[in-house]
C-alpha cells in the first residue's frame, strides 16, 4: 500500500515537472510551428496548453510511473542503511548528531541569505552550504559529544544534569542492584571459559561486548590461517551461546574511539568511561589495565586460585606422557591442566605412575608440581 501511494505521488510530481517543462519549451517552438498554429484555439483552449498538457504531462507522467519502481527500491535501501547506522549509534551519538546538525543549519542559513544578491548562482550557494555545514556539524559534534555534555553538565542553571547527568551512562550498565559491568576482552571470549564460570552464576551484573571486539572476532573468524579461523569461529560460538542459551544481561556497546588505534587502549578507555571492569587473561593487558586505574577480573588468576592446593609429601597417581626439559624428566598433567614435572620419569613415559610430590611452584602462568616416582623416593 506505502508503494502504490508513493508510485502515484512520483508519477503526479512527474506529471507537474513535465509541465512546468514544456510550459517553458512549447513558446520557444515558435520559430518551428507557426505562431498562427499556437494560438488556434479548441473549445476555448489554446493549442500551447495542449501541446503542454499531452507532451509534458502525459509524457512526464508516463515517464514517472515507469522510474518509480527503481527509486523506490533504491529509497527503501537508503531508509534500511540509515536506520541500520541509527541503531548502531549510542543515543549520545545520534543527540550529539542532531544538535551539530541544527547548529549547521542554521549558520548556512545566516551565510546563505548574504549570497542571495549574486546574480545567477546566489541562489544556489545556500543549499550549498546547508550541506557542507550540515555534514560538518554532524562530524564535529558527534566526535566532541564528550566534552559537548561536560560543559552542559558543568552550568549551574541545568541542577538535573549536574546530579544525574554525569551518572547516567555508568546506571546504564549496572543491574542487579549494585553489581559493576563488566567488559569482555577477545582473548577471553576465545578461550571459552567465561561462558561456564558465568554458567555457575559467579559473575553477575552486565556483560558487555564492544563491537571493536566483534570486529577483531570476525576478522580472526575471516583469517586465512586455519588455526586462527578456527579460533575465531570458536569465539562468534561462544557468544551466541552465551546470548541464546544461558540466557546471560549481554549487552553489544557499539561506543567506538577512532582516534585509539589499538584494541586494547580501547577496551581500557571504555572501561574508564562506564567505570566497568574488564574480563581478560591477558597479563599486559591486566598490568597496563591496573596502571590506568581500571579493574581487571582475570581468568587465569581465578583458575590458579581454585586449583586442589597440593602439599610437598602427597601421594598422587599420573600418566606420563612425554619427556621434560632437564635430562631424565617427564612430564604429567592433571585433569585441571596442572603441569606435574617427574624427575627421573623419562622412562616412564607412557604409564601410568604412582609420585609424591616433592615442592610446588606458583608462576604467573600457571601452577607446577614438581615430584618423584615412589620407587625412587
Amino acid at each position: 500500500m506505502i508503494d502504490r501511494t508513493l508510485r502515484i505521488i512520483i508519477t503526479i510530481l512527474a506529471a507537474v515537472g513535465g509541465l512546468m517543462i514544456t510550459d517553458r519549451v512549447v513558446p520557444l517552438m515558435a520559430s518551428v510551428i507557426s505562431e498562427e498554429f499556437l494560438k488556434i484555439g479548441v473549445f476555448g483552449i489554446t493549442m500551447t496548453t495542449i501541446l503542454s498538457f499531452i507532451f509534458g504531462g502525459l509524457l512526464g507522467g508516463i515517464v514517472g510511473f515507469l522510474v518509480a519502481p527503481f527509486l523506490l527500491k533504491h529509497l527503501w535501501h537508503l531508509t534500511y542503511w540509515l536506520e541500520l547506522r541509527l541503531n548502531k549509534m549510542p543515543g549520545y551519538d545520534v543527540l550529539a548528531g542532531v544538535l551539530g546538525l541544527a547548529i549547521g543549519l542554521i549558520i548556512s542559513n545566516l551565510l546563505g541569505s548574504a549570497f542571495l544578491p549574486i546574480p545567477i548562482v546566489g541562489k544556489y550557494v545556500p543549499l550549498v552550504l546547508s550541506v557542507i555545514l550540515g555534514y560538518l556539524g554532524v562530524n564535529v559534534a558527534i566526535r566532541k559529544r564528550e566534552e559537548i555534555f561536560n560543559m552542559f553538565s558543568s552550568l549551574p542553571t541545568l541542577p538535573w544534569i549536574n546530579r544525574e547527568g554525569k551518572e547516567r551512562v555508568k546506571d546504564n550498565f549496572k543491574s542487579d542492584g549494585m553489581c559493576q559491568a563488566k567488559i569482555l576482552d577477545t582473548s577471553v571470549i576465545i578461550d571459552g571459559r567465561i561462558a561456564d564460570i558465568c554458567r555457575s552464576g559467579f559473575i553477575e551484573g552486565m556483560l558487555i561486548i564492544p563491537t571493536f571486539v566483534l570486529e577483531e572476532l570476525q576478522h580472526i573468524a575471516d583469517s586465512s590461517d586455519l588455526l586462527k579461523r578456527n579460533r575465531g569461529r570458536r569465539g562468534l560460538d561462544i557468544l551466541n551461546r552465551m546470548q541464546k542459551e544461558l540466557a546471560l544481561n549481554v549487552h553489544i556497546e557499539n561506543r567506538d574511539f577512532e582516534d585509539i588505534a589499538e584494541v586494547d587502549s580501547k577496551l581500557i578507555k571504555l572501561g574508564q568511561l562506564l567505570q566497568a571492569k574488564v574480563i581478560t587473561n591477558d597479563y599486559n593487558l591486566n598490568k597496563v589495565a591496573e596502571l590506568q586505574g581500571v579493574s581487571v577480573l582475570n581468568i587465569n588468576e581465578l583458575s590458579n586460585a581454585v586449583k586442589p592446593v597440593v602439599l610437598p609429601g602427597e601421594e598422587m597417581v599420573v600418566h606420563v606422557v612425554k619427556d621434560g626439559k632437564e635430562f631424565g624428566q617427564g612430564v604429567a598433567y592433571l585433569d585441571d591442566g596442572t603441569m606435574i614435572v617427574v624427575d627421573g620419569g623419562k622412562k616412564h613415559i607412557g604409564e601410568t605412575v604412582g609420585v609424591l610430590v616433592t615442592s610446588v611452584l606458583q608462576t604467573a602462568a600457571g601452577r607446577m608440581i614438581f615430584a618423584k616416582p615412589k620407587a625412587v623416593m
